[in-house]
């Protein structure tokens, strides 16, 4: 299945640029979001906002922005049910190939010396592992990337073959549920030691 339509909205903005211009030189269109469009506008780089997408503005301080049926509805339809290929249509949710995420920085502003609870709540990504685990459960049709190194290596296959092989995306969604598990485990890490100095009285 060609890769036709991809959703980038990175933290950590390493090579995102790079990533953003290969993708539209092939055609692909980009949705985007927040400081990641800004990015690839600044750059030069064709987006589409998701708010254009939704038809919601982001809102609640960008705590809810990627959360709507347009587009968990592009990311988890199975693309071959007839029954989700009608829901689509009826909704007007168009799919979505590839999705490019990376998360709040969790782990880098706990190791502040003087981060506070409230910081550090805020750093909990909410929408993005909610795309990671979607693209990742849907990956027969989905292939989802969570870190930059490996920004180089899809390029060039999509420049060769243009989609990728099913046994790419599953070792992809593999790697996408490690890095979700790992920054959950951080997250609980913390608040237990938070609850261990009675943070939250």
């Amino acid at each position: 299945m060609k890769v036709k339509r991809a959703l980038i909205s990175v933290s950590d903005k390493t090579g995102v640029v790079e990533l953003g211009r290969a993708l539209a030189e092939m055609g692909i269109e980009i949705i985007s979001t927040g400081g990641t469009m800004r990015t690839f506008k600044e750059a030069g780089i064709p987006v589409i906002a998701v708010q254009d997408v939704t038809g919601f503005p982001e809102m609640m301080d960008g705590r809810v922005k990627t959360l709507h049926p347009k587009i968990h509805g592009g990311i988890l339809a199975i693309r071959d049910n007839p029954a989700h290929v009608q829901a689509m249509k009826e909704h007007g949710i168009q799919g979505i190939d590839l999705v490019v995420v990376n998360l709040y920085p969790f782990q880098q502003t706990i190791a502040r010396a003087d981060v506070t609870l409230a910081e550090a709540i805020e750093n909990i990504d909410i929408g993005g592992p909610c795309m990671v685990r979607a693209s990742a459960k849907n990956n027969k049709y989905v292939a989802i990337v969570t870190n930059p190194d490996t920004y180089g290596e899809i390029v060039e296959i999509l420049k060769k073959d243009g989609e990728f092989t099913d046994a790419y995306r599953l070792e992809l969604a593999r790697k996408a549920f490690q890095h979700t598990a790992e920054y959950d485990s951080a997250i609980a890490g913390y608040l237990a030691q938070q609850v261990g100095k009675g943070a939250a009285k």
